[in-house]
């Protein structure tokens, strides 16, 4: 069997894998004990998060002419990949925060929905809440006004029927 057709299966896992997604970002992971591995692995699976270790060169070729193309110049050394296909910044958040807590793993780069950041990049998209908090934060803001004003009419009918 010759080695093209042994490494074709592994370049279309990682174009699955990258297809459709919302974000990817690849890291560093030399240094990482494996309970501090473990632990990361446990934190993306529960944010939705698929990290895998690839081959620098199977990467590059899964990467060719796809959005995620930009990352080819950090595909250096022993590297990671984070790829989510629901929240976009889901890889950058937990793999920062879990990069506060386990020095050994360095932010590389990443590309959130097509657009590239660089490792400083990459911490600041970290900050940005989740849909789901983003969307809580909005409903409440509306829902607040339309409290209050309940509140007033209600305390208007009271003190018409004091009154009455």
């Amino acid at each position: 069997m010759a080695k093209v057709e042994i490494k074709k299966p592994i370049v279309d896992e990682i174009s699955e894998l990258l297809n459709g997604a919302q974000s990817a970002v690849v890291v560093d992971y030399r240094g990482l004990t494996v309970e501090e591995d473990t632990k990361l692995r446990k934190e993306l699976r529960e944010a939705g998060v698929t990290y895998k270790v690839y081959k620098n060169t199977m990467i590059n070729f899964a990467i060719k002419g796809t959005d995620f193309e930009s990352l080819a110049p950090h595909l250096e050394g022993p590297t990671a990949i984070a790829v989510s296909k629901e929240d976009a910044t889901a890889p950058a958040r937990v793999l920062y925060k879990f990069a506060k807590e386990a020095e050994a793993l360095e932010l590389k780069a990443g590309v959130v929905e097509g657009v590239y950041y660089d490792a400083d990049g990459i911490k600041t998209v970290a900050s940005i809440p989740s849909r789901e908090e983003l969307l809580s934060k909005f409903l409440g803001s509306i829902q607040s006004p339309i409290t209050n004003f309940a509140r007033v009419i209600k305390q208007i009918a009271e003190k018409q029927e004091e009154n009455a």
